[in-house]
């Protein structure tokens, strides 16, 4: 595979003005959960649009999306082309990526501004510095630096949403509307990571998720708990119990068949994982926590990607404010979350979950399980021509043999192109597990980020040849 020589140094020549820009993005709040952040939206798909336009992509234009059903929000996606491959057999790669951002709070924990980007070091400080405005940048500078250099040799075309970090509910209507349009060979999706700065890696399988919320309700209303106390069940009571009751003492979940439908790895996946070097340690000074915990029978690695899981995401009931006030609770509200590995079934963990509650729960309460949010697990072939593209870009940019691993994390889209497109995804990012996603302080690494330009020219180049 030749190397596309003149965009590589085209790409290190501009250094300066990319991180300039790559700043310019990082200032929109373009935080896609907060209504008051609408503005912000917009703002942050006009500048993607302009930076389409800049590049040489064709036929750019911001869509707009329909709310749907258990949705208000509808964020634009910008779409832009470019299909100028002189080869008729020339494949065509959609590209994908989202500039919508998570939530900064607590804002006290941030060292800088959270939307004024900030380098310390080798990184820098921004939301959605890593997840994922860094990784749309890269991809952008990558395809410009072909295009001005008459380099590009596939088919294009790109799609940059404003739904993702609240599940894309638009996103798979916009598919089913424009699915000529978006009709491609494979898909390239940049919204991932790497696990050192001197290791790269491509994700060929993520968990899926089921999102609920259970809620538990007693008396009508909130009670004094010296006059009723010790005659009436406490709603919050009797939620720390039954979620209590949903690991055993081994870390295994104990919803009812739960794990029929879990894969086991083959001995090349493990032989694979034992190639990635996190250890327990590295693990647990990373998550900052005084021990690890998890399954019993697994290893950590196993556990991160390759085994499902049962958490707690928030618990809200009776007084929560400063000082005290003695109230029994009226009800109770836990947010719980599954990560879901392949072949399980997302809309069956529902039943699963409440096949326990009617199980376990006490005929003092009633209950209700909503489900909020659900996406499959995904698994994806390691040998097609994309992702050995893919590998060969990084080993050529990196200096070494990326490694091929399992996500713990759920990116929706990879799940929807597959099933609404009929293509895969090739999962290819540069952040790195300490970027802070979705916390206060979230990073880039800018190493990562300039070589993750010059991966995506090689990656296309690769393609072409």
């Amino acid at each position: 595979m030749s190397e596309p020589a003149k965009s590589l140094a085209y790409a290190r020549s501009q250094h300066d003005r990319y991180l300039a820009e790559y700043k310019e993005f990082l200032s929109i709040p373009s935080i896609s959960t907060l209504s008051e952040h609408k503005p912000d939206i917009q703002r942050a798909a006009e500048w993607v649009s302009r930076q389409m336009k800049d590049i040489g992509l064709r036929n750019v234009e911001i869509m707009p999306t329909a709310p749907q059903a258990g949705s208000s929000t509808a964020h634009p996606v910008v779409y832009g082309e470019w299909l100028g491959a002189a080869s008729e057999t020339a494949p065509t790669v959609l590209v994908y990526g989202h500039y919508d951002v998570q939530p900064v709070d607590p804002l006290n924990e941030w060292v800088s501004p959270p939307f004024e980007p900030t380098i310390r070091g080798d990184n820098i400080y921004a939301r959605g510095a890593s997840d994922m405005k860094g990784q749309d940048h890269a991809f952008l500078k990558a395809l410009e630096a072909l295009l001005k250099n008459g380099e590009l040799r596939v088919n294009v075309k790109v799609i940059v949403e404003g739904e993702e970090e609240i599940g894309s509910p638009s996103l798979g209507a916009f598919m089913d509307q424009h699915k000529d349009k978006l009709k491609c060979d494979f898909a390239l999706n940049a919204d991932s990571g790497i696990l050192r700065p001197d290791l790269p890696a491509i994700v060929y399988g993520l968990r899926g998720l089921a999102y609920f919320e259970i809620w538990v309700y007693g008396p009508r209303q909130d009670l004094h708990s010296g006059l009723f106390g010790g005659s009436v069940h406490n709603p919050a009571q009797v939620l720390c119990e039954l979620i209590a009751g949903m690991h055993d003492e081994n870390g295994h979940i104990t919803l009812p068949g739960f794990y029929d439908k879990v894969r086991t790895l083959s001995d090349e996946e493990r032989a694979d994982l034992a190639r990635i070097p996190i250890t327990d340690e590295t693990w647990r000074e990373t998550a900052g926590v005084p021990q690890l915990y998890g399954e019993k029978g697994f290893t950590t690695l196993e556990r991160l990607g390759a085994r499902p899981t049962l958490e707690v995401n928030g618990f809200l009931s009776g007084f929560t404010g400063e000082g005290s006030k003695t109230v029994l609770p009226a009800k109770a509200m836990a947010k719980i979350s599954a990560r879901l590995v392949p072949y399980q079934d997302d809309k069956a963990v529902e039943e699963q979950l409440k096949e326990y509650m009617r199980k376990h729960a006490p005929p003092t309460v009633k209950w209700e399980v909503k489900r909020l949010v659900s996406s499959p697990a995904v698994l994806v072939r390691q040998d097609t021509e994309g992702a050995q593209a893919a590998a060969a870009a990084l080993e050529a940019t990196f200096g070494v043999r990326p490694v091929f691993r399992l996500e713990g994390g759920s990116v929706p889209v990879v799940s929807m192109v597959q099933a609404k497109l009929g293509v895969d995804s090739i999962l290819m990012g540069f952040g790195l597990p300490d970027d802070n996603l979705h916390s206060p302080n979230e990073k880039q690494h800018l190493p990562n980020y300039y070589h993750g330009i010059e991966a995506y020219i090689r990656f296309f180049g690769n393609v072409a040849g």
